[in-house]
């Protein structure tokens, strides 16, 4: 229940009198997760909800990694024997399916979920509960993939699933349905959080954070949730299609029943491609929080970075027929997104500019997270460089599907958002745990992991120059790419292996790392305002805004702002654009009902692979658990 923002009553003035431990024990108590798996379940507690999130996700890296270990061992040399066909094409459509739908995006808004409330300045993110349902569905159709991988069903039809190759014609069984149906479990998830992320960001900032003074990393999954919510329904429309060809015989994409094969390419580039921006995005954000704290000065270009962010969310819905040059789709059209995708540079070169000029104006301080954006501008300007080549219909059309994609495809998005990403968790890991990660360990990782991609991905460039075609498994000797190749995997092996290095880094940290206290490195944004980690409750009180980088404005202390329950969860809902506080608005409380939700969507997506009737079933399931979870229950307020 929503309420005007104003003065307290004289019970609230006695709350926000009380200070110190008492006053964070008691908002504890009232924000805190119930002890037990009951309450581990229940919880809606954004920094468990992330954390959970950030966990999962890295844990499918790391599938998705062994799974192009056991490639390059089969592409190391000429007519290897390691891996079949069969195997290999399950191998290559899992590292694909899993880095693209189960790693990268998720844990892109998993960085998100915990950071963007403690950013703004608030205590939960928006609509909790529905935050814990997306976390538990993400979960489920991950484990529907890699379950049916163990058991020898695994998707073997690439991460774009092209028809008629995954039609019922040519993929008969369940394994191209059990792909389509993770796509709808991981979009379902994703979709949810950039709803909360949205309304997070407009509606919960803190008194005085306007527009222009929203931190940079909030503004790009900002932008990133609207790329989310407009590109994901695209990708969710196709794999629907596909289940319906496949499981009750519509003919959405068979042309001599009227359907259109490239009907499937327009679907899913039209997500695809966005789908590239919604990676790189919050990786820039990342980058400008990193560069602005460790430059000690304020960013260069701030309105420049958010316009540019802004643009490259309107133009990457521009460029999805670049994948598609040699389809014969009409030379004209293909002139425009010719033009689409070398424009789009423009707005990422602001960003590299504005970047560069920071660190040039300020005092670097060359700490991990620093060494990781800095190998992050070498290799994705290289990408970005072979993106620019294949934007030229020409030159497409000669190393369509060749490993020179593969190289540029890798380099852009390794480069864009792994490193990046990478340096974030060296940047934010003493947020979320409270201890520092090795520096000495962290320099190790870093170079491993630098000279290893690069060892790794640049000879793909000349093995696609000299024809080597993407997805075949093997290859003759006397084609002369096999140096290339094992060049490729041993850089693939020291790849792999700094990420070995980060992990053991990440767990001995966790154990024995440096306590980091409050703000370890000195940065001047409102997470790092409250305690590391944080209390359940975020803030004892809420921060009032001044400036763009608050904690270095206001040395001394921060004002705050007044009039919130102590014994009630309630949060400050604030105007859009000055952020003046308008209403308190009740926060739910931990709930089991999104777990059950999960469950019963999770059942009836899973039983729609065998039978369509368990759409109809399974919805009335679904239906029963939504409304134990909208039941009006009351709040402690209406029992006082």
């Amino acid at each position: 229940m929503s309420e005007a923002f104003a003065a307290p009553d004289p019970k609230e003035l006695r709350d926000h009198q009380i200070g110190g431990p008492e006053l964070t024990a008691r908002l504890a108590r009232t924000w805190g997760t119930k002890r037990g798996l009951i309450g581990a379940l229940s919880t809606v507690d954004h920094k468990i909800i992330g954390r959970r999130y950030i966990i999962t996700a890295f844990l499918f890296l790391f599938l998705a990694g062994l799974a192009a270990v056991a490639m390059r061992l089969q592409l190391a040399r000429p007519e290897s024997r390691l891996i079949g066909p069969d195997l290999y094409n399950q191998l290559f459509t899992m590292h694909g399916t899993t880095m693209m739908f189960l790693f990268a995006v998720p844990v892109m808004e998993a960085f998100a979920v915990y950071l963007v409330p403690l950013m703004v300045g608030t205590r939960n993110i928006a609509f909790p509960r529905l935050n814990a349902f997306s976390y538990y569905v993400y979960l489920f159709g991950g484990l529907l993939i890699w379950v049916a991988f163990m058991l020898n069903i695994g998707a073997d039809i690439g991460w774009f699933g092209y028809v008629p190759l995954s039609g019922p014609e040519f993929s008969p069984g369940k394994r191209a349905d059990i792909w389509a149906q993770m796509i709808t479990f991981t979009e379902v998830s994703a979709l949810a959080v950039a709803v909360e992320i949205v309304v997070t960001v407009l509606k919960q900032r803190a008194p005085g954070m306007t527009l222009d003074r929203i931190p940079l990393f909030v503004w790009s999954v900002f932008v990133t949730s609207f790329l989310i919510i407009f590109a994901m329904p695209a990708v969710m429309i196709a794999s629907t299609f596909l289940i319906l060809d496949r499981l009750i015989g519509t003919h959405f994409f068979n042309p001599a029943e009227g359907g259109d094969a490239l009907l499937w390419q327009h679907l899913f580039w039209f997500f695809g491609h966005p789908e590239v921006y919604i990676i790189f995005l919050p990786a820039t954000g990342m980058v400008s929080a990193i560069i602005t704290t460790f430059s000690r000065r304020k960013t260069f270009g701030y309105l420049a970075l958010v316009l540019s962010l802004i643009a490259t969310g309107f133009l990457s819905f521009g460029l999805w027929v670049h994948h598609m040059f040699t389809t014969g789709l009409p030379q004209l059209g293909a002139s425009f997104f010719t033009a689409s995708s070398m424009m789009i540079a423009i707005p990422n070169g602001i960003q590299i500019f504005c970047w560069i000029a920071t660190l040039w104006d300020g005092r670097p301080v060359f700490r991990t997270p620093l060494l990781f954006v800095l190998g992050f501008f070498f290799i994705f300007v290289a990408g970005g460089l072979s993106g620019l080549m294949l934007a030229s219909v020409p030159l497409d059309t000669q190393v369509h599907d060749t490993y020179f994609v593969v190289a540029h495809f890798h380099y852009v998005l390794i480069g864009g958002a792994v490193f990046p990403l990478l340096g974030a968790v060296y940047y934010w890991y003493p947020k979320i745990v409270g201890r520092l990660m090795s520096e000495r360990i962290g320099c190790w990782h870093f170079w491993l992991a630098f000279i290893g991609f690069n060892l790794a991905f640049f000879p793909m460039h000349i093995t696609g120059l000299m024809g080597m075609p993407r997805r075949v498994y093997t290859y003759q000797p006397e084609m002369g790419w096999d140096n290339l190749n094992l060049l490729s995997s041993v850089g693939a092996l020291i790849f792999f292996f700094s990420f070995v290095v980060f992990l053991w880094n990440t767990i001995t940290s966790a154990r024995s790392g440096s306590l980091s206290g409050d703000n370890p490195w000195d940065a001047g944004t409102l997470e790092w305002a409250t305690s590391s980690p944080p209390p359940p409750q975020n803030f004892d009180r809420i921060p009032v805004v001044t400036n763009r980088e608050p904690l270095w404005a206001e040395r001394e202390m921060l004002p705050v702002a007044a009039g919130l329950s102590v014994e009630n969860r309630e949060l400050i809902v604030s105007t859009v654009s000055e952020a003046r506080a308008d209403l308190r608005e009740a926060s739910p409380e931990p709930s089991i009902w999104p777990l059950l939700a999960a469950i019963a969507t999770g059942i009836t997506f899973i039983s729609s692979i065998f039978t369509p009737w368990a759409v109809v079933w399974g919805s009335c399931i679904v239906g029963v658990m939504l409304i134990g979870w909208f039941w009006p229950k009351g709040s402690k307020e209406d029992e006082e």
